[in-house]
């Protein structure tokens, strides 16, 4: 049987794209939301539900969906860590996978920054830049934010290392510094970049999408894989079998 999603946010960049990937993988759309819309009924007669909507709209959705016992593919970003935090507390009681990029390239930049961080250490210093399109809402993007995690997870330091650009007199940078700096304009898609810069050489690892059309498929390769999952939630690392 061809798997039935409900497409929450179907008016934004991502819902469009998702639209538009569905049917060459079979994949139906029963239901299509937006901002305003009654999810109630909507989520009666789908398999599960692939959500890029607002920040705001995720606390009333995975309600409902862990209440229709729904399996979930969210892909929405811009919650602060303490929301992000109840919300996986819920999101737990179903299958869902939760990522802040669903592209295949960009799952293993994540893969490869775990491994550069973790062989380099601190004598390399670390910087990671981003660039999205100038009608983007969040700053930084979930994909850097989780660059940003995997980094700190490896060299063991808290949230206050990151350094959110830079003005002025800033003094001479700490060893234990992460910089963060989030660029905006024109019609990019999505640029991520983590450096490494040690003393006489930089390494670099870029991914660039031009195309929505590969986060799209990944959210839907998402849901497919979702669905025969047990609850608890799960980011692409896992749908990748990267974990």
């Amino acid at each position: 049987m061809p798997l039935t999603i409900l497409l929450n946010g179907s008016k934004g960049r991502m819902g469009l794209a998702i639209a538009g990937a569905a049917p060459a993988m079979g994949i139906i759309l029963g239901a299509s939301t937006d901002q305003g819309d009654d999810l109630r009924p909507a989520m009666k007669a789908v398999d599960a539900v692939v959500d890029f909507s607002s920040p705001r709209a995720t606390r009333e959705l995975l309600d409902l969906a862990v209440a229709a016992g729904k399996p979930l593919v969210i892909g929405t970003t811009g919650h602060s860590p303490e929301e992000r935090a109840a919300l996986l507390k819920v999101a737990a009681r179903v299958p869902c996978v939760w990522a802040g990029n669903f592209s295949v390239g960009v799952n293993l930049l994540y893969a490869l920054t775990r491994r550069a961080a973790r062989a380099l250490g601190e004598g390399y210093d670390t910087e990671v830049i981003e660039m999205h399109h100038r009608m983007k809402k969040d700053a930084p993007s979930g994909t850097a934010a989780r660059l940003l995690e995997i980094i700190l997870e490896e060299r063991k330091l808290g949230a206050s290392a990151l350094r959110h650009g830079r003005e002025g007199l800033t003094g001479e940078r700490k060893a234990s510094e992460i910089g963060v700096h989030s660029l905006r304009g024109g019609d990019v898609v999505g640029d991520h970049t983590v450096i490494f810069a040690g003393a006489g050489e930089r390494l670099e690892l870029t991914h660039r999408a031009s195309d929505r059309a590969v986060f799209a498929t990944g959210a839907l390769r998402a849901a497919l894989w979702v669905v025969s999952q047990k609850p608890g939630v799960y980011d692409m690392q896992d749908v990748l079998g990267l974990a």
